[in-house]
């Protein structure tokens, strides 16, 4: 019996590809764009800092990439639709699509104020759709295209004191595989990946309420600790290439084991 050997991984799976990134400003967004860039992408980095996402865009600058700083809300369909026209218009027909911003909290439930659980809902799942609907007539094209969202293991699993994070997350979880459904033979593949605990600035926000039971902690945290942003990219990029050719409408969990 003889093999052929596997074709070799090239080293710049995005060259000549061009890249749209929410929450480029930190945390696993600016980790995404840096990989992204790193093998040979064109990035359009999106974030609501204008501040930190210009930052990213000239680090990617300096290291020889091609890249623009778009402030843009994700929650406003007319900013969403113009950064991806702007993407499109200074670095090409965008084929990559990674849909990493998101905000999160927690809160007893009886006490969330409705304004907090639909900002929740709103930048973590009406984000993507609003980007993924601005970026399916580029990625609608003869070469295809592909969008990974970021979502959860909150989004798998419930934990206490986040109704709204778990509502958003497994809406986001939906999202992807009814979009992965829908352009199944249209060639745009949708996946996403569902992170446990990662070290960005948004464990800051993840605060027990005042009365919460501590022991609750020990079903979201992993006996591996915290996992890296650049951990997370090194999954959203192998779903975003052509290694994952054969994959779409999948949900890959990079959660220490928590939904093991």
């Amino acid at each position: 019996m003889s093999f052929e050997p596997p074709a070799a991984v090239p080293a710049r799976r995005f060259e000549h590809k061009v890249a749209i990134v929410t929450g480029a400003g930190s945390g696993i967004g600016k980790a995404t764009a840096a990989r992204l860039a790193s093998e040979g992408a064109a990035v359009a980095c999106l974030d609501i800092n204008a501040a930190t996402v210009e930052q990213t865009a000239a680090a990617l600058s300096t290291l020889g990439g091609r890249a623009v700083a778009c402030h843009c809300d994700v929650t406003d369909e007319r900013q969403v639709a113009r950064a991806v026209e702007a993407a499109a218009d200074q670095l090409g027909r965008p084929s990559v699509l990674c849909n990493v911003a998101g905000v999160g909290g927690f809160y007893h439930t009886v006490d969330m104020p409705v304004a907090k659980w639909q900002h929740m809902l709103d930048v973590n799942l009406t984000g993507p759709f609003l980007l993924a609907r601005a970026t399916l007539p580029y990625l609608l094209h003869p070469a295809g295209g592909t969008i990974v969202n970021v979502a959860s293991a909150a989004g798998v699993v419930g934990s206490a004191y986040s109704a709204a994070y778990c509502a958003s997350e497994g809406g986001v979880i939906m999202l992807t595989k009814a979009l992965a459904a829908e352009y199944l033979d249209r060639g745009v593949r949708v996946n996403a990946v569902a992170p446990g605990g990662v070290d960005t600035p948004m464990r800051s926000a993840f605060q027990l309420p005042e009365g919460a039971d501590p022991k609750h902690l020990y079903k979201i945290m992993s006996r591996m600790g915290f996992c890296s942003p650049e951990q997370i990219a090194s999954g959203i990029t192998f779903l975003a290439s052509d290694e994952s050719g054969h994959t779409t409408g999948a949900i890959l969990p990079i959660d220490g084991g928590l939904t093991a």
